[in-house]
């Protein structure tokens, strides 16, 4: 019989899941019951994920505001620290300012934001206003003042808060001065202070060399923050606070660690029940971007933070509307898929040439699958914090 179905990806409902819980035996369980009731077999080479949240909730890794503002005097003591190119979140980066607020308690906080957009595309204000108003956003530095009197006060498309006012009163509530500047370039933060708290995720590291290379006393970022454990609070090794969600007014849930240790636990505990080798991996979110709001998902520091080996590497494909259109275009029907299935069979016997793979955007594998689970998973009440896909390495050329 012809295969019809290519590729599936399914949420799978689990317990709700608490600090001390066994995620393995959680994962593995979900995973074997949603077989059986949904009368599906378990195949080697699919993949289970599970979301980081749900590994950092098991783990009990969490730290309080209080926390966050030890590790921040511990690094800064009475310095004005400079706050510089934080994301616009109310999830992801007003817990971590409060504590970072507190830590700075009683002296001076430099709030530098990037404009038009954060690093992950939450826009502060329009970018035609830009070129309305004459201003470059590269060579341009603002003070609060001049960016009202340009600018006026301006909400978030989606949350509809002024993030301006919202971060400068959760510095200011904290029992710290704060003063707003606006600059795209790193090197402004130093006509403040010399101490300075890099909170941008993917650029960070060029930010803290531009810093020390141009004179800077004091330079870390968010990976640098909450590294060890403080009082018994949580942490992690390598993200430190980037990657962290809200988990009350007053703390943050941490991204999660030891996820490579998990992932082949998980996996090994299922092809102890089944038989089978199935791929494991850990997603927090996703790579893509929304052409409405133009915000990039991606806000933790990567897509997964632990992945089974058979998930490294990038897809091995080709393009089948370039065949169709220029290697087969003579052919139709059942001769034309015969011939492009014949092709694919045979496409790891160098005969794939340019035309065939143009168009095939080498992504990594975990960045591609994590973004299929993030968006199969949402972000709200669905109450799936695992995905089971099957087919994903599957192609057009294989019909059982």
């Amino acid at each position: 019989m012809e295969r019809i179905v290519g590729t599936i990806s399914r949420g799978l409902r689990a317990p709700i899941i608490k600090s001390g819980d066994c995620v393995e035996q959680i994962v593995t369980d979900t995973l074997l019951k949603a077989s059986s009731q949904e009368n599906f077999q378990i195949k080697d080479r699919d993949i289970i994920a599970v979301t980081e949240s749900v590994v950092a909730r098991a783990q009990g890794n969490y730290a309080s505001t209080d926390v966050i503002a030890k590790d921040i005097y511990n690094k800064f003591g009475d310095d004005t620290i400079g706050v510089i190119f934080p994301i616009l979140s109310r999830n992801r980066f007003a817990v971590c300012l409060r504590g970072i607020a507190k830590g700075a308690a009683s002296r001076k906080v430099i709030l530098m934001l990037s404009y038009p957009s954060d690093e992950v595309g939450n826009h502060l204000i329009d970018i035609d206003l830009l070129d309305e108003k004459g201003v470059n956003p590269w060579t341009d530095v603002l003070s609060e003042k001049q960016f009202r009197e340009l600018f006026g006060y301006q909400k978030h498309t989606f949350t509809g808060v002024d993030y301006v006012d919202y971060y400068k009163s959760l510095v200011e509530e904290s029992g710290s001065e704060c003063e707003v500047i606006f600059s795209n370039n790193p090197r402004t933060i130093l006509d403040y202070t010399k101490s300075v708290l890099a909170c941008d995720i993917h650029s960070r590291n060029r930010t803290k060399r531009i810093l020390k290379e141009n004179g800077a006393h004091k330079v870390y970022s968010l990976d640098d923050i909450l590294t060890s454990s403080i009082d018994g609070s949580g942490y992690n090794e390598i993200y430190g606070l980037l990657g962290s969600n809200k988990a009350t007014e007053d703390s943050v849930k941490l991204f999660p660690r030891d996820c490579q240790r998990l992932v082949e636990s998980i996996q090994r505990m299922i092809k102890d029940r089944t038989g089978k080798t199935v791929e494991v991996m850990v997603y927090g979110d996703g790579a893509f971007k929304d052409p409405v709001g133009k915000i990039w998902e991606l806000a933790d520091p990567v897509v997964s933070p632990g992945y089974t080996s058979g998930l490294e590497g990038t897809p091995n494909e080709v393009k089948l509307k370039y065949l169709a259109d220029n290697n087969f275009a003579d052919l139709h029907g059942e001769d034309l898929k015969r011939a492009i299935a014949c092709f694919i069979q045979n496409k790891n016997n160098n005969l794939v040439g340019h035309l065939e793979s143009q168009g095939t955007t080498p992504r990594k594998l975990t960045d591609l699958i994590g973004s299929l689970c993030d968006l199969t998973s949402g972000s709200g009440d669905k109450g799936t914090p695992i995905i089971y896909i099957q087919g994903y390495f599957d192609n057009f050329s294989q019909n059982e």
